[in-house]
C-alpha cells in the first residue's frame, strides 16, 4: 500500500512537470501572439496616420502651387475677357501659342472658367514658339481681328480649327476665311495683319513673359506663375480658393 502511494506520487510529479511544461509553452505562444498583435497595431496606426497626413497635405496642395516669379500686371494694352480689370477679384494671365497642341487642349478649360466665374478676368498674351512656323502669323490674325473688336472670336476660331491651319503651307488663306466668317472688313483685316502695330504687340507680349515662361501654355494667377492644373476641376478649385465667385 505504501509502495503504491510512492509510485502514484511519482506519476503525479511527472504529470505536474508535463503540465508545467505545456503551460510554459502556452505562455510563450501567447506572449508572442501579444507582441505580434502590438506590433501590427503600431504598424496600422502608423500607416493610417501617414495616409491621413498625406490626405491632409494633398488637401492643402489643392490650392495654387506657385512655380515661379511674376509678370507685369495686366493693363489696358492687354486682351481681357470676363470681369473688367477694375472689378476682378482674380486675374488669370495665359501666355499662349495658337499652334501649340497643349494650348489647344487647355483652351476649352479656360473658356469654361470664363463662363463660370463672375469676378474672373482672363488675359491672353502671345508667346509664339520659334519651332511653330504658323504661330506668329496666327497671332497677327488675332491682332488684326482685334482691331475690329473681334479678337476673342478669332482667338476661339484659331484654337477650334488648329489642326487644319497649323499644318498649312499658307495659313493666311485660312485666316482670311475665318475673318470673312466673322464679318470683318477684309481690306482692313489684311492691312492690319501685316502692320507693324500687330507685330510690335506680339513681341511686347513675348518679352513680358520671357523671363518666366519656359513653355506654353503658362498661367499666372494674379501675376504669379502657377503649375499648370492637370484637370478642369483642379483649375476650378484654384480659382475658387483665390477668391473666384461662381
Amino acid at each position: 500500500m505504501e509502495q503504491n502511494e510512492q509510485n502514484l506520487s511519482h506519476k503525479e510529479r511527472q504529470e505536474t512537470k508535463r503540465e508545467e511544461k505545456i503551460n510554459k509553452q502556452m505562455e510563450e505562444k501567447n506572449k508572442k501572439k501579444m507582441q505580434s498583435a502590438i506590433l501590427w497595431t503600431v504598424i496600422t496606426v502608423f500607416v493610417v496616420g501617414t495616409i491621413g497626413a498625406m490626405i491632409a497635405l494633398a488637401s492643402k496642395k489643392s490650392g495654387p502651387q506657385f512655380a515661379g516669379g511674376t509678370v507685369k500686371p495686366a493693363d489696358a494694352s492687354d486682351w481681357v475677357k470676363g470681369a473688367t480689370l477694375a472689378e476682378a477679384k482674380v486675374v488669370l494671365t495665359e501666355y499662349s501659342d495658337f499652334q501649340c497642341p497643349a494650348c489647344g487642349a487647355y483652351y476649352p478649360m479656360v473658356k469654361q472658367l470664363g463662363k463660370e466665374f463672375k469676378n474672373l478676368a482672363i488675359v491672353y498674351r502671345h508667346f509664339p514658339l520659334p519651332q511653330h512656323d504658323n504661330a506668329r502669323p496666327a497671332a497677327q490674325a488675332a491682332e488684326a481681328a482685334g482691331k475690329q473688336g473681334k479678337f476673342w472670336e478669332m482667338h476661339d476660331m484659331l484654337f477650334e480649327n488648329q489642326k487644319f491651319w497649323s499644318v498649312s503651307p499658307n495659313p493666311e488663306e485660312a485666316f482670311n476665311i475665318y475673318a470673312e466668317k466673322l464679318g470683318l472688313d477684309m481690306e482692313k483685316f489684311k492691312t492690319d495683319f501685316k502692320s507693324a502695330t500687330a507685330k510690335t504687340k506680339i513681341t511686347s507680349d513675348y518679352q513680358s513673359g520671357a523671363n518666366e515662361v519656359d513653355g506654353t501654355p503658362s498661367f499666372f494667377l494674379n501675376n504669379q506663375k502657377i503649375q499648370n492644373p492637370k484637370t478642369y476641376e483642379e483649375f476650378r478649385t484654384i480659382i475658387q480658393q483665390a477668391g473666384g465667385a461662381l
